[in-house]
This record gives structure tokens, sequence and C-alpha cells, in this order.
């Protein structure tokens, strides 16, 4: 069941779109027992945080299998290579070489685990895809719009989470509001 708009506080009120608002927009039905077709397509903000936290666990969860099979892959490969160690390859001893390109697969097991995490969340979610995609596009104008400028970054005064990756819950997202409050401050002030 949705909220009515006029219960929103000024940060939720933000994430709704201004047609809604000004169109005087009320989720909420005159008669509780029937759904309308448009709030069955409406994917609600606080929904929509929590698949888009799911869908980073699931790219986590498929980042660490990948990165042992990687791990292995390289050990299986590079282990049963045969190499005399007077000749290096590239001018490094061959035991050193198969040990990095070994790591460096397991690296690649990195890169590739969240797009097979997150492919897999996909064909779980296909079909509210359409919904997602479109919140994922609103979602980043707010980020756009509201995160800082990281030109104005130091040592001692990182940019925090620059692209919003880290938001899960609308909790989570009024505190990125405030750290970029925070940043600007600082930023500013430092400047002066």
């Amino acid at each position: 069941m949705s909220v009515p708009l006029a219960r929103l506080s000024y940060h939720e009120m933000r994430l709704v779109p201004r047609t809604c608002r000004r169109a005087g927009f009320n989720t909420r039905q005159s008669s509780n027992t029937a759904v309308s077709e448009a709030e069955k397509q409406n994917l609600s903000w606080p929904e929509y945080l929590e698949i888009r936290k799911s869908k980073r666990k699931w790219e986590t969860a498929a980042t660490i299998p990948a990165c042992i099979l990687g791990l292995f892959g390289g050990l299986a490969y590079f282990g049963s290579l045969e190499s005399d160690a007077t000749k290096p390859i590239m001018g490094i001893d061959p035991l050193f070489f198969y040990g990095g390109c070994t790591v460096s697969c397991m690296g690649l097991g990195y890169l590739i685990g969240p797009t097979i995490g997150a492919a897999g969340w996909r064909m779980t979610h296909r079909r509210a895809m359409n919904l997602i995609e479109a919140r994922d596009r609103e979602f980043h104008q707010h980020i756009v719009k509201n995160r800082v400028d990281p030109t104005a970054q130091s040592a001692t005064n990182p940019v925090p989470d620059f692209y919003g990756e880290k938001i899960g819950s609308l909790h989570q997202y009024r505190q990125w509001l405030r750290d970029q409050a925070r940043f600007r401050r600082k930023a500013r002030f430092a400047e002066e």
C-alpha cells in the first residue's frame, strides 16, 4: 500500500517526480480493495532501493566463486606448463611470470564476477525490468544533481560515494545527501 504524498518527508518528496506533485497525484486509492493499473506499474522508492540492494548482493555473491574459479583455472593451466628455469620469459623468471599470470586469472574472475551476478539477477527480475530501468534513470538523475564536484577533493577530504553505489534505503540516501553537504562545506571553507 502506498503512502499519500502529503505524508512524505522533504527528502522522500524530492524523490517523487515533479509531474506527480504538480498534478496532486495521490497514490492512495479511494476504495481500498481495487488497485489501479497505474499503481501496479509504479515502483516505490523503498521497493526500488531494496531491489537495488539485492542486485548488489547478487553481484558480490557471484564475484567470490568467479575469483576462486579464476585462481584454480590459472593454477591448473600455468601449473601444468613445463618451464626451464634457465630461460626467462620476457626477462622474468618463469616461476614469477606464471605466478603473476595465475594471479591475473584471479583478477579476471574478480572483474567478470559482478557481470555474471548482474546477468543472473536480471534473469530473475525480467518481469519488472522496465520499471527498474526507469527508476534507475531517475535515481541517476538525482545522484548527478546532488553529488559534489570531485575536483575539490584532497587526501584529507575524499569524495564520499561519488556514484551512490552504497545507497540501499531511504535512510542511506538521506545519509548520502548529508555526506555530500558536509563535503561541500569542508571544500568551501578550506578554500577561504
